[in-house]
């Protein structure tokens, strides 16, 4: 049986020879609505027009370092929904989350980040799309799902790209 002050933590890989653990972590500390704006302009006209609405939706992501281990996250949607008639409502959403990272490299923070953290939020910021559509008198708006990792892919493969297409200063 190992005594206090053995040397078994040391035979951990991710050990730093000191006992402390250097394996990479990350995970969603909190999540949280930081500003839900919901518009019914046209109400009570709009309950009864009849055509399908021609929605408008944008996402975005945004990071702020809050600490050396920890980023906000905010997941911005905003959808439009437009008839014929007029715009029958408007959400504007930013659902944030606080990133915990540690032991990590930076370009998979920059991963997490922008990936892998709206990828955990999503689900409960299209709920409180849904919600909020509903509580404005219309048929809850549930928003398909997105591949973020995908999206971040495409985004790195195009500024790789964009990058490597930009002219270094002095060539004609």
């Amino acid at each position: 049986m190992a005594e206090e002050g053995d040397v078994l933590t040391d035979l951990n890989p991710q050990s730093n020879g000191n006992g402390a653990d250097t394996s990479p972590v990350a995970g969603i500390i909190t999540q949280y609505v930081k500003d839900l704006s919901v518009e019914n302009p046209k109400a009570p006209d709009s309950f009864g027009w009849t055509d399908a609405p021609e929605l408008d939706v944008q996402f975005n992501i945004a990071a702020r370092v809050m600490n050396d281990e920890v980023q906000e996250v905010t997941l911005k949607i905003s959808v439009n929904a437009k008839m014929q008639q007029g715009t029958a409502y408007i959400v504007e959403l930013a659902y944030c989350g606080l990133v915990g990272m540690r032991n990590m490299p930076d370009d998979q923070k920059h991963a997490f980040v922008y990936a892998e953290a709206p990828r955990f939020l999503f689900p409960f910021a299209r709920r409180v799309i849904a919600d909020a559509t509903r509580d404005a008198g219309f048929a809850p708006l549930v928003l398909d799902p997105i591949d973020f990792g995908a999206i971040y892919v495409q985004q790195l493969q195009a500024q790789q790209e964009q990058a490597g297409e930009a002219p270094v200063e002095g060539e004609a």
